[in-house]
């Protein structure tokens, strides 16, 4: 009964999505929704932007392991990102009515930069669309009873996602983000008032969190690098995850500027406080159940979540928190399949056809799409990293090496291609080296040089006489010049 329904409810959810799809007529309906959603769609999208595999499975399995300091990062640092975010790119990049992050590289510095910055973005999305995958197989895995394994799971999972954003792109999981963003709060929230009969409420679990210390969101005592490491999972987060195509996609499909802002703010207040819902579900699964759950966490944490609900539920509350689950992971991986496929597609592979018409480039994109889906998949088959592990790895590369030419970009006049360069260059090689030879004994979090060194270049390469040949560097004035104008390829 559950897989029936299981069934029955992706087969609607593909429906709806191409059904969206026809809705799609050009390049930029497909990648920002033709720039005509309304604030209750931003504000899902947004919600959606994160709250997938790594917000139900990851977050929750690392609380009930580490408590709230392992999970600094997410929610406390994704949330004030996406605020961040939506400050920024509503009130300086959404006016230049551009489509891509790699557009605003392009048009402030040069190709160069460009391409750079987008290899260094769809890398960054490797890891993160990966934990979806991982997760839809892992639910594939545990809803058979172990008649589909991990792997086959992964490759439905795959390809049920590429079936309805290939053909729909932005339009279809905007319209999925809404309706998915509602089965998620309603079954999440049903779940936990399961979970909280069967502890007697939600105080004796807040009780013995607290008690076990897992409500201590700071670290104990004075050792500086403690803090640093600690902060630098949050900045990673919070300032790593900026540079991301998903994320501009996201607010910037909105019909205005103001709608993009508070679409962004209302979308970030409803995960931070959402995100706390599997945490308390997964953590009452260490009352209800001592010996199991305690064995399970020490083993395979990520399971701790899926088998109290198959365990210790009846066969409706299953179906409605597998239903909830994959809702939420469905709309997470859709569009960061999209995301890097368009970035990639529209900085990379235009500038070596740039006489293709309208509906062939959305030809490339789709093409894109399912190439990235076969790079992310075969990923997901052959890593070992946990889902929280391949979410945390993936704003390193963007925070080394994109995050300081974006922010340099819009509110440093005198901000140079040259500076952009060194700054990629140094950023990403110091980060890289650092990680290779020293790796986790470094007492300074890799990314966190990077993105100092990333810094220093910008500034240095900026205010040094220009060195580097090709295409002029555009004068901060350039963009408010065109930002009126509409996007042209």
């Amino acid at each position: 009964m559950l897989i029936w329904f299981v069934a029955i409810y992706l087969l609607i959810s593909i429906t709806i999505g191409l059904v969206a799809a026809t809705r799609v007529k050009n390049t930029k309906d497909y990648a920002v929704a033709g720039r005509h959603l309304p604030l209750p769609v931003v504000m899902a999208t947004v919600f959606a932007t994160w709250f997938g595999a790594e917000a139900i499975f990851g977050v929750s399995s690392t609380f009930v392991t580490e408590g709230l300091n392992g999970v600094a990062a997410d929610p406390f640092g994704a949330s004030l990102c996406l605020i961040i975010a939506g400050v920024f790119f509503s009130t300086q990049l959404y006016k230049l009515n551009i489509i891509t992050l790699g557009d605003f590289y392009r048009m402030r510095y040069n190709r160069t930069v460009e391409v750079l910055t987008t290899i260094a973005i769809v890398i960054s999305y490797l890891g993160w669309v990966a934990a979806q995958i991982k997760a839809l197989g892992l639910i594939f895995n545990m809803i058979t009873n172990g008649a589909v394994s991990e792997e086959a799971g992964m490759i439905l999972g795959t390809a049920i996602v590429l079936t309805y954003t290939t053909f729909g792109g932005m339009f279809s999981v905007a319209v999925l983000d809404f309706v998915q963003m509602i089965v998620v709060i309603g079954g999440l929230l049903y779940i936990g008032n399961i979970v909280s009969g069967m502890t007697g409420g939600v105080a004796p679990v807040i009780e013995h969190a607290r008690a076990a210390g897992k409500l201590n969101l700071f670290p104990k005592g004075a050792d500086i690098w403690v803090w640093v490491t600690f902060l630098g999972g949050w900045i990673t987060m919070m300032l790593g995850s900026i540079p991301q195509q998903d994320v501009f996609q996201r607010i910037t499909s909105a019909k205005s500027a103001k709608i993009a802002l508070w679409g962004s703010i209302l979308g970030a207040s409803v995960y931070f406080c959402f995100t706390f819902v599997p945490m308390f579900i997964a953590y009452a699964a260490t009352l209800i159940d001592p010996v199991l759950f305690g064995k399970l966490v020490l083993e395979d944490s990520q399971r701790v979540l899926p088998t109290l609900v198959l365990q210790h539920t009846p066969i409706f509350t299953q179906a409605i928190f597998f239903g909830a689950v994959l809702s939420a992971i469905m709309s997470c991986s859709s569009a960061t399949l999209l995301a890097p496929s368009i970035s990639f597609a529209e900085n990379i592979v235009r500038g070596y056809i740039p006489h293709l018409t309208d509906k062939g480039f959305l030809r490339v994109m789709r093409i894109c799409l399912v190439g990235f889906a076969l790079c992310v998949l075969l990923y997901a088959l052959n890593t070992e990293l946990s889902i929280f592990g391949m979410v945390e790895s993936a704003y390193k590369i963007t925070l080394a090496g994109a995050f300081v030419p974006l922010f340099f970009g819009a509110f440093w006049k005198k901000a140079t291609s040259q500076g952009a360069l060194a700054a990629i260059v140094g950023g990403i090689g110091t980060w890289v080296m650092i990680e290779v030879l020293i790796g986790e004994a470094s007492l300074i979090p890799p990314q966190l040089i990077g993105l100092g060194v990333s810094v220093v270049g910008m500034i240095l390469g900026s205010l040094l006489p220009q060195k580097i040949a090709g295409t002029p560097h555009q004068p901060h004035g350039y963009l408010h010049e065109h930002a009126a104008r509409p996007h042209q390829h």
